[in-house]
């Protein structure tokens, strides 16, 4: 699960999101990551590092450059996760028990009434 939860905060930012993108098309360097996306190469590596990190980028030492690439099993592991999640069955469909009570009103929106009947 923490796994997970380090590979989404990984992608949610936006430039992490296209460097991403662009490493499932081609194994790129720095520099080529850099002016495809139009950002330093210091910016590209501090982004790498949060990618390798959550172990989506993985990276191979060739010649002087290090081309990197998105390890594919791990994407789609954790897009596996993401789907098992949203196939979740809810338990109970009623959730007074769970529902915050302010002057004796259940405060979530799905149950504006008092006490435990519904109005």
């Amino acid at each position: 699960m923490v796994e997970l939860i380090n590979i989404l905060k990984a992608l949610s930012d936006e430039t992490r999101y296209q460097l991403v993108n662009l490493l499932l098309k081609h194994d790129l360097c720095v520099g080529a990551l850099a002016t495809r996306l139009n950002i330093s190469e210091s910016a590209v590596s501090q982004h790498l590092k949060i990618l390798r990190d959550a172990g989506i980028v993985k990276g191979d030492k060739r010649g002087y450059y290090t081309h990197y690439y998105v390890d594919q099993k791990v994407l789609k592991e954790a897009a596996d996760q993401v789907i098992q999640l949203s196939r979740v069955i809810p338990v109970n469909q009623n959730c007074h028990y769970d529902c915050p009570k302010k002057d004796n009103l259940f405060s979530c929106s799905k149950h504006r009434h008092e006490g435990g009947e519904s109005k």
